[in-house]
């Protein structure tokens, strides 16, 4: 996966073909759980304030567990 990519938030096509497409539903969290903690662990790897990366961690960490939800939810329906 390309480090520099910007990150690309899932549409709503995305989440629709998710729901009735198990193999594109699995590549989707895959990709978008890959961007997530490349840039988690830049962050991790930067060096400011210990304070301000703790919070960008955690509400990387929090979109994580938001996007798995989604595709759960999305594989649920």
């Amino acid at each position: 996966m390309n480090a520099r990519k910007a990150f690309t938030p899932v549409t709503d096509a995305e989440l629709d073909q998710a729901r009735h497409d198990p193999a594109f539903r699995h590549k989707l969290f895959s990709r978008n759980m890959d961007a997530l903690l490349v840039a988690l662990q830049k962050l991790r790897n930067t060096p400011r304030s210990a304070g301000a990366n703790a919070k960008q961690i955690r509400e990387g960490v929090e979109l994580a567990v938001r996007l798995a939800e989604l595709i759960q939810a999305a594989a649920d329906a």
